[in-house]
């Protein structure tokens, strides 16, 4: 006769249908069992969502550059115009994937320390370059190496703002510098760039002096209105900051179906245009709109 596990040998009175009776003590180890069962498919569920956010980093590595695209320079900036919007409803659950935000928690404050991207980059653009640093607050997990690529690949657009015809960028990781690419946390943002009295509320980007403060929470997880183009957004950010270290401002939408323009806050909405994070287009024309009051 075979026995099934979490059975006895001792015989049992079957029902009139030919059903035997389960004992209470069997009840009782079904139940033991089921709820075993239960638990491990809650702890199966929580592993997977760790684990999935882990694989997307590295697909984001690959991808988008991250572990996880005009007037005279002017190298200072610090008027409260430079902040890059207000806060914004965060985006919902992403979709996990190389182009999408994750929902995993993401820290809140760091030690203000930073680790600088290694190596360099030739001269992107016409005229003497201004050179530039990459640097990642320590406790990111996020490769330097890989936040420095998405930043060069974005100043060496020939829809950035090289294309001006004067502006020109050259990374390196030593010796003097005119500005400073610095991904941290939010409340690292926060601090320095109320030293240029920015309020940048913990959620949002700034420029100033010579540092262009990119916010770790906007970093992977971009806007509503880039959920499927967090790459993309990224892009946006160091164009937005990077033309207020070149002392361009604030403009609007210039009409319904238009490209947004890289220097409109497009954190606060798209006001009728759609999305875009170029300051100039294919054709080498400004992407542009009327000064926002």
């Amino acid at each position: 006769m075979a026995i099934t596990s979490c059975t006895t040998v001792t015989a049992h009175k079957r029902d009139p249908v030919g059903r035997r009776r389960r004992t209470p003590s069997e009840r009782s180890v079904k139940r033991q069992l089921m709820g075993g069962l239960a638990a491990l498919v809650v702890l199966g569920a929580v592993g997977g969502a760790v684990v999935a956010w882990l694989p997307s980093d590295a697909q984001r590595t690959s991808a988008g550059g991250s572990p996880v695209g005009s007037p005279a320079p002017q190298r200072t900036t610090g008027s409260p115009q430079t902040a890059t919007g207000s806060p914004e409803p965060e985006p919902g659950p992403g979709k996990s994937s190389a182009r999408t935000p994750s929902a995993t928690p993401l820290p809140q404050s760091g030690p203000g320390t930073f680790v600088t991207a290694p190596g360099g980059s030739e001269p992107a653009g016409k005229g003497t370059p201004l050179r530039y640093r990459v640097e990642v607050e320590k406790g990111i997990t996020l490769s330097p190496a890989d936040v420095a690529a998405q930043v060069e690949r974005t100043l060496a657009d020939p829809r950035g703002w090289s294309a001006d015809g004067h502006s020109a960028f050259q990374r390196v990781s030593s010796g003097p510098t005119d500005f400073r690419v610095r991904l941290a946390t939010p409340a690292t943002v926060d601090r320095i760039c109320a030293e240029g009295g920015l309020d940048t509320g913990g959620k949002v980007n700034c420029s100033v002096h010579r540092d262009v403060m990119v916010n770790l929470r906007r970093w992977v997880l971009a806007t509503e209105f880039y959920r499927e183009d967090v790459v993309g957004y990224r892009s946006l950010i160091i164009n937005h900051e990077v033309g207020h270290f070149l002392g361009h401002g604030h403009v609007t939408c210039p009409g319904p179906g238009q490209p947004a323009p890289a220097m409109m806050q497009q954190i606060k909405g798209l006001h009728g245009c759609v999305p875009n994070v170029w300051p100039y287009d294919s054709d080498g024309r400004p992407v542009t709109g009327p000064p926002a009051p």
